[in-house]
């Protein structure tokens, strides 16, 4: 039993001891193997040499994503005129980055439907907040000199959480009790589980990243971007910074979450950013206003 000021909370004693990188890739295991899309996805992370034509032809193979790229590309964000009809010709707008944003983002999103979640645990405000994060970071590797890895900053940005599913998947009591806690005193998350499981989500995340073989940056970076003190221009600073803009702006990742304070133009501006913050909102908002639809 935990007592707090004026509330208690009872923490479930696990029957066998396990280690957080044990209980990582045990549920790990219970996801769905990645699709063809995603593997080749996120090896060009790492590849430059990746070819875009046969980028081209696995979307086209896949309904689902080939028909949320058309509609991308006929958004109001691309403010075209005549309608593109053709994947091939939408791909070829679109880009490898953009590509390779917009697939993953659907392609990590689609491996948690049909999963069992523990109550209180809201698959579509998750993908939603990553989306929103992996946007912001992406545009702050853009602008801010000698970031690092930025190539890697969506995906960063977009999997910085994930290792919080893992908690509501693997351990639904542990993540009653986690999500009580935070509620009940407004203490950080990553605290709550560092009590209650041992360890955080960003440690799981980077663990998870690491089983999935992404680039170290990204795994060092979905490791601290909860930690003090990080180098300015870093990957894992500018996940933090995005996070805390998205949730100044009212994206949390889950509803129950506490709203950050502060202002996001401001915490834009600590990022490294010292002019051209309402830009970086502007485009943040086109952006994600046409692709957090493909989420609900």
């Amino acid at each position: 039993m935990i007592t707090g000021p004026a509330w208690p909370i009872c923490i479930p004693v696990p029957t066998t001891a396990i280690s957080p990188e044990e209980l990582a890739l045990k549920t790990i295991g219970q996801l769905p193997p990645f699709s063809p899309v995603l593997t080749k996805l996120m090896g060009s992370l790492s590849n430059d040499d990746v070819s875009f034509g046969e980028l081209g032809d696995l979307v086209e193979k896949d309904a689902v994503l080939a028909g949320n790229v058309l509609r991308l590309v006929n958004s109001a964000y691309y403010a075209r005129r005549g309608t593109i009809s053709s994947v091939r010709h939408a791909v070829s707008l679109l880009g490898l980055s953009k590509l390779r944003n917009i697939g993953m983002s659907l392609s990590v999103a689609r491996m948690w439907n049909n999963q069992k979640w523990a109550p209180g645990w809201i698959p579509s405000q998750f993908n939603i907040h990553g989306v929103a994060a992996a946007i912001m970071t992406d545009l702050l590797a853009t602008v801010i000199p000698g970031a690092e890895f930025p190539e890697g900053a969506f995906t960063a940005g977009l999997l910085q959480n994930c290792g919080m599913l893992l908690i509501a998947m693997g351990l639904p009591h542990e993540f009653a009790a986690i999500r009580t806690m935070h509620i009940e005193t407004g203490r950080p998350l990553e605290l709550c589980e560092a009590e209650i499981v041992g360890t955080t989500h960003a440690e799981l995340s980077a663990i998870t990243c690491r089983e999935w073989g992404l680039p170290a940056p990204i795994v060092a970076a979905v490791r601290s971007h909860h930690g003090a003190g990080l180098t300015r221009g870093s990957l894992g600073q500018l996940v933090q910074h995005a996070s805390t803009v998205t949730g100044q702006l009212g994206i949390e990742v889950q509803e129950w979450c506490h709203r950050q304070e502060g202002d996001p133009e401001e915490t834009i501006r600590s990022a490294g950013v010292p002019d051209g913050s309402d830009a970086i909102l502007t485009g943040f908002q086109n952006e994600f206003d046409a692709v957090c639809g493909f989420f609900n």
